[in-house]
């Protein structure tokens, strides 16, 4: 019995100790009075696991905007890291494969997939389909596949059409102009509407003498296809059309080591820093800015909300994309094109990068010229 009542009273200590920690503390942190558990949301359901999966390194974008935006979106929305399911392909397919399936074996309930092949992802989202978890497809469209259930992206024939019309500006005046096209990788369903977008706007307007698709993306392998031309045409290029800024990187450094000067106008898409520095200091002629971070808030709150079993806000919708099987519903952003002359009231105005990134030692003489402070 002595027993019995020493426990008893442990019991009730216990009991008035939570009473009085819940009567003492403010409304938002009373959960911090109750038991701890991994099972509960801010919201009081189960939490669920969002797989990220990237496609490649290469790109800077990637490790620097996409990753860091959307994880610090769902910690806004009260989402803790653990439930997060991170991985990058390293542009390989198969990799991605096997990702995806260890995300889902882990228990992932939403899968945000941008694929480093488009037609290939079609069995992740399949699978995914199969155990009834949503796949929103990011950045990039993915194909021949029903089970995808959202696409977020860009509007990425206009991407190519800004870059095309960037070049014309340039290229005013001159008559036939000798261009060469270096364009991102065959398997990515975006390279194939940049490069349409480009195309229409090119096409019958300039002499197109070097037209490459470069595998993975590659900066190096710009580079070579680069030096290829340069070789072919005895140096005489008017125009480069990259479709990113690694491939412009590429594109650039070749033209550079050939020793021409001055270097001729090459675009680039994505706004990395490099890029930037390059328009400022006279090396390439634009990028095209992607307002990254909305288009990575917007994935995270889609799939915290199809976590939770809600319906998200249709507002956000703007079209429906046929993926080769069905008519996917889409949120497509608008990107916008970079020179010297609108740097402030883009990238800067977004914080997307900021002064100081920018203007570095290097590039301070640049960055007076054109008024970035």
């Amino acid at each position: 019995m002595i027993g019995s009542s020493k426990q008893q009273s442990i019991m009730w200590l216990k009991r008035a100790l939570q009473l009085i920690c819940l009567l003492m503390l403010p409304v938002g942190v009373v959960a911090a009075c109750r038991t701890p558990s991994a099972a509960q949301s801010l919201n009081g359901t189960a939490p669920c696991k969002i797989a990220l999966l990237l496609p490649e390194t290469k790109t800077a974008r990637y490790e620097t905007q996409d990753l860091p935006n959307f994880k610090n979106r769902l910690k806004e929305l009260g989402v803790n890291e653990q439930y997060l399911i991170y991985s990058n392909a390293n542009q390989d397919a198969a990799t991605q494969q096997q990702q995806a399936e260890a995300a889902l074996t882990n228990g992932a309930s939403v899968l945000v997939l941008d694929p480093v092949d488009s037609d290939a992802a079609a069995k992740i989202a399949d699978l995914a389909k199969s155990k009834n978890v949503p796949v929103i497809a990011y950045d990039r469209l993915i194909k021949g596949s029903d089970g995808v259930t959202y696409y977020i992206s860009f509007d990425n024939e206009q991407v190519g059409k800004l870059q095309g019309s960037a070049l014309m500006t340039a290229l005013s005046g001159k008559a036939q102009p000798t261009i060469v096209m270096i364009n991102g990788s065959p398997t990515d369903n975006n390279a194939i509407l940049f490069k349409h977008g480009a195309h229409s706007v090119l096409d019958g307007n300039v002499i197109i003498a070097k037209d490459y698709d470069t595998p993975d993306w590659s900066p190096d392998k710009a580079q070579r296809e680069m030096e290829q031309a340069l070789t072919t045409l005895n140096n005489q290029v008017d125009a480069v059309y990259a479709a990113n800024d690694g491939t412009a990187g590429g594109a650039i450094a070749a033209m550079k080591a050939a020793g021409i000067q001055p270097l001729p106008p090459v675009t680039g898409q994505d706004a990395e820093l490099a890029a930037i520095q390059r328009i400022l200091a006279g090396e390439q002629y634009m990028t095209v800015y992607k307002a990254i971070k909305p288009e990575a808030n917007a994935a995270a709150e889609l799939a915290d909300a199809l976590c939770r079993g809600e319906k998200p806000d249709e507002f956000k919708i703007n079209g429906r994309i046929n993926n080769g099987k069905i008519d996917v519903p889409s949120m497509l952003l608008t990107p916008v094109s970079v020179t010297q002359d609108n740097v402030m009231q883009t990238v800067v105005a977004d914080q997307f990068w900021s002064v100081e990134q920018i203007c570095t030692a290097d590039f301070k003489d640049y960055c007076d010229a054109a008024g970035i402070k």
